[in-house]
């Protein structure tokens, strides 16, 4: 397993491009930042480049600057959308290479959005470049309210019904633990299809080993299942980040 910085949580006192200095100073080779289009890709790159960093996974859509709808996945009738800002996030994951790239589902309900972002995730997998893999998260309710995403559960049936070797399951786990109380046992549940991982404690999203998550387990059932990939530290640090990344040494 390989320990990552989410740039958007981590170092929040430092200006944007500043924290990639500090996470490779902290001794991360991975770094994810949610939404990072509006900095110029040329100075995220080079602020990469710098720290010898790789970034790991960004956020799709795009903002969208003209008030209308942001084209989110499970949303019916805004399908041209969610294609355009998947087109967008697509270029600037090629321009930063980034190999994944989290697709939200949006505010919806009920089985047609499930359908339409079943049909989204089809034409996003089919359309996505090489080496791109997407990944799909559920999210808390006390985090993001009437989000359609909201259980793990449903977002295996959304990966079984794409079926697309690109399509993964983003495991969280803050969200795991508010939304079923054991992030240990909702990973080792859906492991087979996770391709990411992302640490936070419950219950508000607090530094790991702060809250009800049991990180010591929860590494080692990763560990024991195989999981070799990024785990990265996404959760409110604080007026000092490096004290609280202790967890590195346990990834």
């Amino acid at each position: 397993m390989k320990p990552a910085a989410n740039l958007s949580h981590l170092w929040p006192e430092l200006p944007y491009l500043d924290r990639f200095d500090a996470a490779s100073k902290a001794g991360f080779a991975g770094v994810e930042v949610l939404f990072p289009y509006d900095i110029p890709a040329k100075d995220t790159q080079r602020a990469l480049l710098r720290g010898g960093l790789e970034m790991v996974l960004i956020n799709a859509p795009p903002p969208n600057y003209t008030g209308g709808a942001r084209g989110f996945a499970a949303v019916a009738g805004d399908e041209a959308r969610f294609a355009h800002d998947m087109r967008r996030a697509g270029r600037y994951a090629q321009a930063l290479r980034v190999p994944m790239i989290h697709v939200m589902s949006g505010v919806a309900r009920g089985d047609a959005a499930r359908d339409v972002m079943i049909d989204n995730l089809k034409a996003a997998a089919e359309a996505a470049h090489e080496g791109l893999t997407l990944t799909i998260e559920p999210l808390c309710p006390q985090s993001q309210p009437e989000y359609f995403l909201n259980d793990y559960g449903l977002a295996a049936e959304i990966i079984a019904a794409v079926d697309a070797p690109n399509v993964k399951l983003q495991f969280d786990s803050y969200h795991a633990q508010m939304i079923h109380g054991d992030a240990v046992q909702v990973f080792d549940t859906y492991r087979d299809i996770i391709a990411h991982v992302q640490i936070g404690d419950t219950p508000e999203r607090g530094v790991p080993g702060s809250g009800d998550v049991d990180f010591a387990n929860l590494f080692g059932v990763m560990r024991d299942g195989g999981y070799d990939g990024w785990v990265s530290g996404e959760y409110t640090p604080g007026p000092d980040t490096c004290a609280t990344l202790d967890w590195m040494r346990m990834v």
